[in-house]
């Protein structure tokens, strides 16, 4: 299955994302020569196995955009020290992984 392994391909870059720093989909999608994918790295996340050990929470959107609907993803950020703006957005500038 291709959609699999792209999901595993996409799963090796997130286990790499440091603590206190995040990533974004796009980011994710260049690195693995497919730039235009992003949705599909978007739809590898939404069906990480809760049990994986995968730090899905430091992938966000674009300009920093949370998950809709993840209340969670805001405090696990927050408690490994990553910034955000009063809006809500990650802080990109200064916690971006580039990998």
């Amino acid at each position: 299955m291709q959609h699999a392994a792209f999901q595993k391909e996409v799963y090796q870059i997130v286990k790499q994302i440091p603590a206190g720093k995040v990533t974004t989909y796009g980011q994710i999608a260049y690195m693995l020569g497919r730039p235009k994918n992003s949705r599909l790295v978007g739809q590898a996340m939404r069906l990480t196995p809760s049990d994986a050990k995968i730090p899905s929470h430091r992938v966000v959107g674009a300009n920093g955009r949370l998950v809709p609907g993840w209340h969670a993803q805001y405090e696990l950020l927050r408690a490994e020290g990553v910034p955000f703006t009063p809006g809500g957005n990650v802080q990109l500038k200064r916690c971006f992984w580039q990998g």
